[in-house]
């Protein structure tokens, strides 16, 4: 930690080739490439750097199945320095998420799940005596330092024969918590138009980009009204890919007509990290860059607008006096299969792979 070292001729995803000096958990120098001094120097001659990934949609509670993972398998071992778990624990388990990541060397935020029970069953909305006002109140509390948001998935799936009520409970309680509130969507019912417009700014719709039936574009691929005045208030829009909620064609509507990019997040978990379709954040942000995203467009959707929204901007920069959380990656130039939620497949020539991160400034490799 208290080492000063420099990371020697990296560049930037504008091309532009920098030393990054390093001591005591901080970034000391930002100078050009050749001048940074150290200790030691380790040459990163062709390697990207950006500040550290971070995956606002992550499920990292390894105790949970099938939805949660470990939280370095899914963090600083694939080149994210900083996770955000959506929703696995409510007031009930929040405690314990949050104990284990005092275990692990990536950065762990969290979502709180306004079910008490969390993903400990996945109709967790279906009874609504399991959406405890006051345990959702005092978990907030307590744990201000890590929460940075209140989660509902609003599908049929999860609220069962309760409809829309869920999320009317969820914005009284995101106002009283005065924290944003990310909205899971999926399959109807309610409608997609019942649920995003009662989304206000800064909440988050995840999963923006589903090819479900109850979706947010129409059959020619338009987005639909109720999106575009979401996005006129200030809503954010999260990628949240997963298992069963990516569509390429959803992907193409959105930037054929210049919906997004906000954050792009990957909902992984074990099953999708071992299994597929996410594997991993570089495999999700290769996705992004073939469907005709700039390099610098994908990593700012996993660097500084997502510490913008964090209201963390320190960890989306690169700047001497900050933390040093950065990641180091290459662009690979051979042929590569991507599939989506729905098995449409997709072959890239460009794909992203990660080689190391710096977490409060100790260098690991991916």
């Amino acid at each position: 930690m208290n080492d000063r070292y420099v990371l020697h001729n990296v560049k930037r995803v504008n091309e532009d080739a920098i030393d990054i000096v390093i001591e005591n958990g901080k970034i000391a120098e930002v100078t050009a490439s050749g001048s940074g001094r150290g200790r030691r120097v380790v040459d990163f001659s062709g390697m990207y750097v950006s500040s550290g990934w971070i995956d606002i949609h992550v499920h990292a509670f390894a105790k949970l199945a099938p939805y949660g993972d470990e939280i370095d398998e899914i963090g600083i071992k694939h080149g994210v320095t900083t996770i955000v778990d959506a929703g696995s624990c409510g007031a009930d388990r929040i405690a314990e998420l949050i104990a284990s990541s005092e275990q692990a060397r990536t950065n762990v935020l969290a979502f709180l799940n306004i079910s008490r029970i969390g993903l400990n069953r996945i109709d967790e909305l279906s009874n609504l005596e399991w959406i405890d006002k006051h345990r959702v109140a005092q978990a907030v509390e307590q744990h201000r330092d890590k929460i940075v948001g209140l989660k509902a998935r609003i599908s049929k799936s999860v609220v069962g024969g309760n409809g829309i009520e869920p999320l009317f409970i969820a914005k009284l309680l995101s106002r009283a918590a005065d924290l944003p509130l990310m909205v899971h969507i999926g399959s109807g019912p309610p409608s997609i138009e019942e649920v995003v417009s009662l989304m206000d700014n800064r909440d988050i719709i995840t999963h923006y980009l589903n090819g479900k039936a109850n979706n947010l574009f129409d059959a020619t691929g338009k987005p639909l009204q109720v999106l575009k005045d979401a996005i006129e208030r200030g809503v954010h829009l999260d990628v949240g890919h997963g298992t069963a909620s990516f569509s390429f064609r959803a992907a193409e509507a959105a930037k054929r007509h210049g919906i997004g990019l906000h954050t792009i997040s990957t909902d992984i978990y074990r099953g999708n990290r071992l299994n597929g379709p996410v594997y991993n954040m570089a495999h999700v942000l290769s996705k992004f860059l073939y469907l005709g995203y700039s390099l610098e467009e994908v990593i700012l959707a996993v660097t500084s607008n997502a510490a913008d929204w964090l209201r963390k901007p320190e960890l989306g920069r690169i700047q001497a006096g900050d933390p040093a959380y950065l990641t180091l990656f290459t662009l690979n130039r051979e042929p590569l299969e991507l599939v989506d939620s729905e098995g449409d497949k997709r072959v890239t020539d460009i794909s992203i792979q990660t080689k190391g991160v710096v977490v409060n400034g100790e260098l690991m490799e991916c």
